[in-house]
């Protein structure tokens, strides 16, 4: 028997700018009379991190952390898979707690890290950009709280990494996406409501939403995709455009979708599939996030089965 050569190929390396992983606690009821309080590594670096592992890729998470709760975060984050390069901070690593005992998510309190001191950032921006060009591939993810770094990281970063034969993936929000555009990155993802906010426009008709990915091209973007929820995804890629549909699922938990749609994607692009390969598996990775409790997890065998339903179907008018 021939030997699965994926198998015998190494794990690609991606480099994730994750400034800010949150240590999370959720309570869940399991059970009538059964309650368990889970500790995570969370936020959206390690939801992308999470699933680019599940994929086969070996992510290398960039951040800060500080204080009882990066002590606690930092054990967490090693049973991820991967690497973690974090940079000490004054500052505590942020937390926060959910409680889903009515099956539902319900924030009860959350506490993020206070901006970090020039040397901090310095030494995060270094780390990053040079794992990045070591590596090949770059995620990049927004901080939290947004406004806790300057703008003009994004950017740089990109850009830096870029020169040094990287490509670059970024989920960003308006303000820090209209810097990454400057650092020209290979594929933009992000979703609706955040293209309306970049864009200060409606996106809900088919002409409107075309229309501002190109705008994003425009600016910068190789590669834009955008996600409607349970709507097909609108992908933007040189002259060619597809929707991109995924399975239709009604019950499940949106958080991290995105998230593991990117990981996925990344994990995939760096393997040396072709984008639309990648495109495909990301959005049965997005769907399988969507089965599970978990954000940003799910299994490689489920989003395999699913891939038979994931369509890409190309765009041959703005009414389509």
């Amino acid at each position: 028997m021939t030997p699965d050569s994926s198998a015998l190929t190494p794990a690609p390396r991606i480099a994730i700018f994750a400034p800010h992983p949150l240590l999370t606690i959720t309570l869940e009821r399991e059970g009538p009379e059964r309650e368990q309080v889970h500790f995570h590594p969370g936020g959206q670096g390690v939801w992308v991190a999470r699933m680019a592992a599940c994929m086969g890729a070996e992510p290398v998470l960039c951040g800060f952390r500080g204080g009882e709760s990066g002590e606690l975060l930092d054990t967490l984050l090693r049973r991820l898979g991967g690497e973690q390069r974090l940079v000490d901070t004054a500052s505590a690593s942020g937390c926060y707690v959910t409680d889903r005992r009515s099956g539902e998510r319900e924030l009860l309190t959350c506490t993020l890290s206070d901006p970090p001191s020039r040397h901090e950032l310095d030494e995060l921006f270094s780390i990053a950009c040079a794992e990045a060009i070591a590596d090949g591939w770059l995620v990049v993810t927004n901080p939290m709280p947004g406004e806790s770094l300057p703008l003009e990281v994004y950017g740089d970063l990109i850009a830096d990494a870029r020169v040094g034969g990287c490509r670059t993936l970024v989920d960003l929000s308006t303000p820090r996406l209209s810097s990454a555009l400057r650092g020209k990155p290979d594929l933009v993802k992000l979703n609706d409501w955040e293209l309306a906010e970049f864009v200060c426009g409606p996106v809900s008709e088919p002409a409107q939403l075309l229309a501002a990915a190109g705008r994003l091209r425009d600016e910068g973007a190789g590669t834009v995709v955008v996600t409607r929820g349970e709507h097909p995804a609108l992908v933007l890629a040189s002259e060619r455009a597809w929707w991109l549909k995924a399975p239709r699922l009604t019950h499940g938990f949106r958080e991290g979708c995105g998230d593991a749609m990117l990981g996925a994607l990344a994990a995939t692009w760096a393997r040396g599939e072709s984008l639309e390969r990648a495109l495909e598996i990301g959005a049965a990775a997005g769907a399988a996030n969507f089965l599970r409790h978990g954000l940003g997890s799910a299994s490689r065998e489920v989003v395999e089965r699913l891939l038979d339903s994931v369509v890409l179907e190309p765009i041959t008018s703005a009414g389509d």
